[in-house]
Formats: structure tokens, C-alpha cells, sequence
């Protein structure tokens, strides 16, 4: 019996989705063969050997030599399905290759103003665990952030039952300005200082690897990993929360600008001299958009006690109830917020032409924020070309959204080390 056959083949019973960008990007020539094989295999969720070299445009000899070292790596596994598998047990069903999800585990963190969340997925994308905890609206010192994720990776660890020391990596998001080649976020409304070394500070504190992003790139790359933008090589994700936060993939890939510090739609201007934003500057479509802003109409327009303000979930709500029964200041605030999102976005159609706008995140459950005036407000407000609009779709994927997000980007690093180790390191 062959080398190949002897070993042992895990049987499936039935496809699994996998996770990554389908349709890999047009640099992916630069990545080594054997990189270029494990992660056709974990999008595809296994794939046999032929279809691999098939899509790749290699010779099938390559792809066995390549194959064979990443499954004595422990990265790649041969599995079998139930369909090849007929006629009660009898002749050989077919071997394809399929990622071996034990191999890594890797954390992802989405840190906010008002809750914390967390997830731990495998090397094939399978979440694992999940936790979060809350905290007190407002910013904090950088080591008692720190600390309080290293308590909630803590406490995700023992949820899944293994030790930190058992993370391969982890993924850090923030809102604010993060650079994400060195860890530094330059500002967030979660950190009390400017320029804090977070990347660093957490690494240290936690003894794993810790890679630092943007939270709206981060649920872009969760939308890319495991969402709607899989198979698509340019889109747009638009988030809207505490802040509004906008992600852009080119090329099945990120966008980040020349500093790593683009696609700020959230502190684009909207109105001169406007509304304060809590970036510090004035005329921010985040000004009017974001759910602070609307808290902050709210307040007066409804004469809502400070009890009731010092929840902006229960504020947000009673907003919405309030709109939903027909009352008059309610709606129009969110008629307001909904005419500067379709500015912003009829800008974005503008500059960038994406084939899909996703609008993503909780909010999304406040249908003011896709209503038909305001989609049709977006279509009038961009140029027309005679072409058809970009789609839009709607993901109301709720806070572990964001903590996938992390999740991708801890992923995409640590097979960066395994497989390309001589290469600079880039996020996806």
C-alpha cells in the first residue's frame, strides 16, 4: 500500500463551508505554492488534489509534493465524504484535502465603549468559544485595558477548556486611528491616551502574539472571511454604532491607505462649523449618524430623565418605540440621520463604485438606517451613469461580529508565519 493510502483519512459527512476569500487576489502569485495550497483548501473547506492544481494552473505532481509537507506540518488532512462512500461500503471513496482545525486556535477581541467581546476559533474557522463582558461607558488608562482583556481572555480559555498558552495568536480591535503595522492606535475613544503601543502592551501582559486593527476593517474582514463578501473582489462595509466606521476591500483585499489609516467615512465632513464630534472636530457625518449623536437629540427632543440616558441601549429603543408609534420628533431624527447616511454612502458609490455596500452590525435592526427614501436618496445623490447601483445588502450580525473579525486577522497572521516566514507579515 502506498505511503499516501496508508495514512489515516478522517471521513466527512457533508461539506463544510470553510473560511477565507474565495477568489483569491491578483498578487497571490507573490505568496509561496505551498501558502497558496492550504488556503484554497480552507476557503473551499477541502478540495481534492486535482481540483487544486486545477485552479492553482500547476502540475499535479507539485501539488502531492506540497500537500504531502503540509500533512506532516499537521496543517492539511486527507477526508472523505459519505456520497463518494456507496454500495454498502464497497470500492474506494475519494480522498480530498481538508484543513486539520486543531492545528492552531487562534483568539479574536473586539474592545468598546460599553462591552468587550471575545472568540476563539480553530485553524479551520469553527468558532470554539465565545464571551464577553461589560463595562462603564468612557475611556481608560492602556494598562487597565489590558488588564481587562487579559481577564476576558482569560475567562474565554476556561470556557473552552485549554490554557492561553494554547492560542497560537490574538486579534485585537479598537475603534480610532490604529496603525496597524506597528500596534500603535494614534486615537480611540476607549484609550485615555494618544499613541498607545497596544499591540505591544497586550503582547507583553498576555505572553501571545497580538495584532492590533480598526474595528470597522475588522468586521470588513469578517464579512471577507466568513460573510457575503467572499466571493467578491471589491466591496464596501459600512458600520454604524457608537461610532461609524467604514472598511473597503480592492482586490479581495483591505485598503488601508498609505499611512494604514484610510477609509475614515465616519470623520468625513458633512456640514461646516456642524454638530461636535467625539473625534473633536465638528461636521462629521458620525456626528449625526452614530448612535451618540442620536442619544443626544433624543435626550431633549423626548425629555428623557437622566435615569434613562445613562443607557444608550435602553435610550436607542425607546427613540425607536417612540418613532414606531408615529411620534413626530422621534422620526424626525431618524429621518435626519438616515439622509446624512445616504450622503455619505452616495459619496463612497462615487469615489469607489463597489460592486456591494454591506451595512452591517447591530444598529441594523433600526430598519430608519436602509429605509426605501433612504436607498432611493443614495441613488439620487450618486452619479448616474445609466449603469445599475451597487447592491446593498443588510447584516445584522450582532457583537461576536467584530470579534470574528479579530478572529480572521489572527488567521491570516499566524499562516503568514507558518508558511510564508521570510515575507513582512500583512493582514489580509
Amino acid at each position: 500500500m502506498k505511503d499516501r493510502e496508508a495514512r489515516a483519512v478522517r471521513r466527512i459527512e457533508a461539506r463544510t463551508q470553510g473560511c477565507g476569500p474565495l477568489i483569491p487576489s491578483l498578487t497571490e502569485s507573490a505568496r509561496p505554492l505551498r501558502q497558496q495550497i492550504f488556503e484554497r483548501v480552507r476557503a473551499a473547506g477541502y478540495m481534492p488534489r486535482v481540483q487544486v492544481a486545477k485552479e492553482l494552473g500547476v502540475s499535479p505532481a507539485s501539488v502531492t509534493t506540497l500537500t504531502s509537507e503540509l500533512i506532516e506540518m499537521g496543517l492539511l488532512e486527507e477526508v472523505s465524504t459519505q456520497r463518494d462512500v456507496g454500495d454498502g461500503g464497497r470500492g474506494r471513496p475519494a480522498v480530498a484535502l481538508g484543513v486539520r482545525a486543531d492545528a492552531r486556535l487562534v483568539a479574536g477581541v473586539k474592545l468598546s465603549d460599553r462591552e468587550h467581546t471575545a472568540v476563539i476559533v480553530d485553524f479551520a474557522g469553527n468558532l470554539i468559544a465565545d464571551e464577553a463582558i461589560t463595562r462603564q461607558p468612557g475611556a481608560m488608562e492602556l494598562a487597565d485595558l489590558v488588564a481587562a482583556t487579559a481577564t476576558l481572555v482569560g475567562r474565554l480559555c476556561e470556557k473552552a477548556g485549554i490554557l492561553p498558552e494554547k492560542l497560537s495568536a490574538i486579534g485585537l480591535g479598537v475603534p480610532g486611528f490604529v496603525d496597524t503595522a506597528t500596534g500603535i492606535v494614534h486615537w480611540s475613544p476607549v484609550i485615555a491616551s494618544r499613541h498607545a503601543p497596544l499591540a505591544a502592551a497586550a503582547s507583553e501582559r498576555l505572553g501571545r502574539p497580538v495584532h492590533v486593527d480598526n474595528d470597522a476593517n475588522l468586521v470588513t474582514l469578517a464579512e471577507l472571511w466568513f460573510g457575503a463578501g467572499r466571493s467578491l473582489s471589491d466591496f464596501a462595509v459600512l458600520t454604524i454604532e457608537h461610532g461609524v466606521g467604514m472598511g473597503f476591500v480592492m482586490n479581495h483585499r483591505i485598503y488601508r491607505g498609505g499611512q494604514g489609516l484610510g477609509m475614515e467615512l465616519g470623520h468625513t465632513k458633512v456640514q461646516l462649523d456642524g454638530a461636535l464630534c467625539r473625534c473633536g472636530q465638528r461636521g462629521c457625518l458620525e456626528a449625526y449618524v452614530a448612535d451618540y449623536a442620536l442619544v443626544r437629540e433624543a435626550t431633549t427632543a423626548l425629555n428623557l430623565t437622566s435615569r434613562e440616558t445613562q443607557s444608550v441601549n435602553i435610550l436607542l429603543e425607546s427613540l425607536y418605540d417612540h418613532a414606531k408609534a408615529g411620534n413626530a420628533a422621534a422620526r424626525s431624527i431618524f429621518h435626519r440621520a438616515g439622509r446624512y447616511l445616504a450622503l455619505g454612502l452616495a459619496n463612497v458609490v462615487n469615489l469607489f463604485d463597489p460592486e456591494l455596500i454591506v451595512l452591517s452590525g447591530e444598529r441594523m435592526r433600526y430598519d430608519y438606517l436602509y429605509a426605501n427614501e433612504t436607498l432611493g436618496e443614495i441613488k439620487a445623490l450618486a452619479l448616474n451613469t445609466g449603469r445599475p447601483a451597487p447592491r446593498i445588502e443588510i447584516h445584522a450580525w450582532g457583537d461576536l461580529l467584530w470579534a470574528h473579525g479579530a478572529a480572521a486577522l489572527a488567521l491570516s497572521q499566524v499562516t503568514e508565519q507558518l508558511l510564508s516566514p521570510a515575507r513582512e507579515v500583512a493582514a489580509q
